[in-house]
């Protein structure tokens, strides 16, 4: 898929979560084409997926393992970073896990853990990565959403939760540090079909359902979503914030 290209990107500072897989690994790759310096941190080891893009791009990323429920490693993880390749002004909030679950089957145990993952680590990653925006003058925050909670979606109650609690995160984040030039923006994609999607829960039966939804008649793939990312993080929407940017195909209505 061709992208726009856009010139400030161009040597920003730029750090994903996530970065390693999935959407993540095409939101790495589409940074890296347009000349940013790019960390990611990964659970999973990703050394040969970073050595393996750099070669694609020309543009090596810097990986830093890190599970982002680790608070402590996550901020040390962005510092890192913004050593190696300046304060860091673009900050993608995308790593999350959308586990299935039955709300009288969870325990405490499994709420706090999906917590941890799909809200908790989003506030704390922002709060490390704004004290290196303000130095910078200003920067660009997107936290990765779902439709999931707009749908109002069974079978994964904690997970639409987190989604929900994203967006205020993003609108109070965006009112208290828009006066230090810092945007904060959501993202809201709907069903990416990412390989972990096509093995898990992708059954001919829900695809089909889930078209039936859709105004544009194709399935979303990963690289669907990184031109509007792209786009979040350039100066090109400098007059956006507080914001969520549905990419579903057109299953939702926002406004």
């Amino acid at each position: 898929m061709t992208q726009a290209t856009y010139p400030d990107l161009k040597g920003a500072s730029v750090f994903i979560t996530g970065g390693g897989a999935g959407i993540g690994a095409y939101l790495t790759e589409g940074f890296l084409r347009q000349g940013a310096k790019v960390a990611f941190v990964q659970r999973s080891d990703a050394s040969e997926f970073a050595q393996e893009v750099g070669e694609r791009t020309g543009n090596t990323p810097l990986f830093l393992q890190c599970d982002v429920t680790d608070v402590n490693l996550l901020k040390q993880r962005v510092a890192e970073a913004s050593e190696a390749h300046g304060p860091v002004t673009v900050m993608v909030n995308n790593a999350a896990n959308d586990q299935r679950h039955a709300t009288m089957d969870v325990d405490e145990e499994f709420y706090d853990w999906s917590q941890s993952i799909n809200l908790k680590s989003y506030f704390f990653s922002c709060q490390a990565v704004i004290p290196f925006m303000k130095a910078a003058g200003g920067g660009s925050i997107i936290n990765f959403t779902s439709i999931s909670y707009m749908m109002g979606n069974a079978g994964y109650a904690i997970y639409t939760a987190s989604n929900s609690g994203i967006n205020g995160l993003t609108r109070s984040l965006a009112r208290e540090f828009g006066p230090d030039g810092i945007r904060v923006n959501a993202l809201a994609p709907g069903w990416v079909l990412t390989e972990k999607q096509m093995d898990k829960w992708a059954s001919p039966e829900a695809l089909d359902a889930h078209m039936e939804r859709m105004c544009l008649k194709e399935h979303l793939k990963p690289e669907d979503i990184v031109g509007p990312i792209l786009f979040l993080a350039s100066k090109t929407s400098s007059a956006m914030t507080g914001q969520a940017m549905v990419v579903d195909g057109g299953v939702v209505v926002t406004g």
